[in-house]
């Protein structure tokens, strides 16, 4: 039976992990801020991942085949003072480097044969130069998420090439599930479908419809992760389906399953500004051709899965 290690284990990838490494038969140690319900094969446990003594004990006591490490510090700036952005380049630094790097130091000196999945951004690449990107597209990060991602990019690359770890890294464009948190534009809208259809709101406001999404279905993006640390060499892998879809796609095709008129009830309002203009398209060529990943569903596959696991249509 292998041994796994998820690092945010109660985050949307997290929890989604850790069901799919249960169906096969691995053995999971989940590590979050917080003790929370465990899961089928699950050990849970708190663990300050900032502290390096701590980290290496978790890694020589258990000696993990494999680490995921999902750990993420989002933030919104729009709801912070400028003064405050030293404070969100501390705490991105702590959890997408430093606390990173902790864990790889403790693998290279008490558990070298393990491998690391490090769960990066489509953020790194910021204003892209080229549409879609690659795993060859030079970063250019224009917020502090991704400036930090790309750090733990590179902290990765660093174990890699000097210390002969085996660390990959995926750099995860949106993917979506019944777990993700109402903050994100698609759970804001499938809510407010969902709202409106019972008589609980009129009106749904959002911004830009037209702005323009590489979205994937969540559960195909963490069998992706496991797939990656099981190819023969480690890399850096771009996550994502390769297809374009606008806002405007997203909320025609919710409402239509519910059987709405989307145009009566959802306005756009310019006073919501999206975190960047930038158009973020992935290409999966690499880790299709070296994994064997593809999505399972479609756009309109996924927003039926979503609203399915709400109970407001009909499952299979």
């Amino acid at each position: 039976m292998k041994k796994a290690i998820i690092v945010g284990s109660n985050g949307q990838d997290g929890r989604l992990l850790c069901e799919n490494l249960s169906r096969c038969n691995y053995h999971i140690i989940g590590i979050d801020q917080s003790l929370y319900q465990s899961h089928a094969g699950e050990t849970c446990m708190t663990l300050d991942i900032n502290d390096y003594q701590a980290v290496a004990d978790l890694i020589r006591t258990h000696m993990p085949d494999e680490v995921y490490y999902l750990a993420a510090f989002h933030h919104s700036s729009e709801n912070l003072p400028l003064q405050e952005n030293n404070k969100i380049f501390s705490q991105s630094f702590q959890v997408h480097v430093f606390a990173l790097v902790n864990f790889l130091e403790a693998m290279k000196i008490f558990s070298k044969d393990a491998r690391l999945f490090y769960a990066a951004s489509s953020h790194v690449f910021g204003n892209a130069s080229i549409e879609p990107q690659n795993e060859q597209t030079p970063f250019n990060p224009i917020g502090i998420y991704g400036i930090t991602k790309a750090a733990g990019i590179y902290a990765c690359r660093f174990y890699r090439n000097q210390h002969r770890l085996f660390v990959s890294t995926g750099i995860l464009y949106n993917h979506e599930s019944q777990y993700r948190q109402p903050l994100f534009v698609t759970t804001k809208i499938i809510n407010g479908a969902i709202d409106i259809k019972n008589g609980f709101q009129n009106k749904l406001s959002l911004g830009n419809l037209d702005a323009e999404v590489d979205w994937g279905y969540a559960p195909d993006y963490v069998e992706a992760f496991r797939r990656i640390l099981g190819a023969s060499m480690p890399d850096d892998f771009i996550v994502a389906t390769g297809k374009k879809h606008t806002v405007r796609d997203f909320v025609e095709i919710t409402f239509s399953y519910l059987g709405l008129d989307w145009t009566k009830y959802v306005e756009e309002d310019a006073k919501i500004i999206s975190k960047s203009g930038a158009i973020l398209i992935g290409n999966p060529e690499k880790l299709v051709r070296i994994t064997g990943w593809k999505p399972s569903v479609d756009l309109r596959g996924m927003i039926k899965l979503l609203l399915q696991s709400r109970g407001t249509i009909p499952g299979q």
